[in-house]
């Protein structure tokens, strides 16, 4: 489920949620929306796809990110070009942006991640492997089978 902002993608929650809530925190986030799921016929195609165990593209999903020159509208942008299946430590990500020593603030703009999927913050984890956090309902233990899952896929495009 998501939020459009004109034509770009503004939110996205992934579908771990029972929808009545789903539609609640939308809402909530955007007084006077109307459902309407149309915008999101790729979107949709592609989580059905992702969470079918098949690979899926999302990078060619026009998606609404903080300024470019933002430290979040960095982070984000490098976030998004990491390969599918692929991980990145918090730290590798901060040097590639210009920041080394800012794993923390990276996490927490992991943390605040609106699109996640399209943004693979789920490809972030400490530079010990560890999973580190996942905002999303399933928290780490869907992190680490969303990347098993990429990675058994991987290649079988």
């Amino acid at each position: 489920m998501g939020a459009v902002a004109g034509r770009a993608l503004r939110r996205v929650m992934l579908p771990h949620y029972r929808m009545d809530d789903l539609l609640a925190v939308l809402q909530w986030e955007n007084p006077g929306a109307l459902r309407d799921e149309r915008p999101f016929e790729k979107l949709i195609g592609l989580t059905c796809k992702y969470f079918n165990g098949r690979h899926a593209d999302f990078s060619e999903m026009n998606c609404e990110l903080p300024p470019q020159g933002s430290f979040a509208g960095k982070v984000l942008r490098a976030c998004r070009s990491i390969p599918y299946g692929r991980t990145q430590s918090y730290g590798e990500l901060a040097r590639r942006i210009g920041q080394p020593g800012s794993a923390r603030a990276v996490g927490a703009a992991m943390g605040r991640n609106p699109i996640p999927l399209v943004i693979p913050c789920h490809r972030v984890i400490g530079s010990d492997g560890r999973m580190g956090g996942f905002s999303a309902p399933g928290g780490v233990e869907l992190k680490r089978r969303m990347l098993a899952m990429e990675r058994s896929c991987q290649g079988g495009q």
